[in-house]
């Protein structure tokens, strides 16, 4: 199976929005990342339940914990790599970005994000898209990518 990414690519570490950042996501993030997990629960199973069965009806801080520290470590394996989006500040964490392989023989890369659903401004999901969409074609090595649950309609 042919690398995920040339050895020589440098992942992105941090990247500025106007109203958010992304980084990449660290067990350090749980406490912020469950919030906004909980936050979302009905909103997430709607979007990845059927396909992923995330998050679990159940889905408890101890799980939270084990699954960032998975996607931390998945990140540093080069398989695939999450990201936390915050507020400038870091105060609150506003959702996720997810680059992973895709399965999918036609596409490079699946991209997977979404939104806390209790925050505020209802504008902040679609200028997210466009940005997360602006940054993988900019930043990324890839020729095609997949958004699913957000095939441009």
């Amino acid at each position: 199976m042919p690398a995920f990414l040339p050895e020589d690519f440098v992942i992105p570490s941090l990247v500025a929005g106007q109203r958010f950042q992304i980084r990449p996501l660290t067990v350090h993030d749980v406490v912020k990342d469950y919030d906004a997990v909980v936050g979302s629960m009905d909103a997430l199973r709607d979007r990845f339940g059927p396909e992923w069965g995330w998050p679990a009806p159940q889905f408890t801080f101890e799980q939270a914990l084990i699954d960032v520290a998975w996607l931390q470590k998945e990140g540093q394996l080069r398989r695939s790599f999450s990201y936390a989006v915050t507020t400038p500040d870091e105060e609150r964490q506003l959702g996720r970005i997810h680059v992973a392989p895709s399965d999918e023989p036609d596409a490079d890369a699946v991209v997977v994000f979404w939104v806390r659903s209790d925050q505020d401004d209802p504008t902040l999901e679609k200028e997210m898209e466009e940005f997360v969409r602006e940054w993988v074609v900019t930043s990324w090595p890839f020729e095609t990518v997949r958004f699913p649950g957000r095939e441009l309609r």
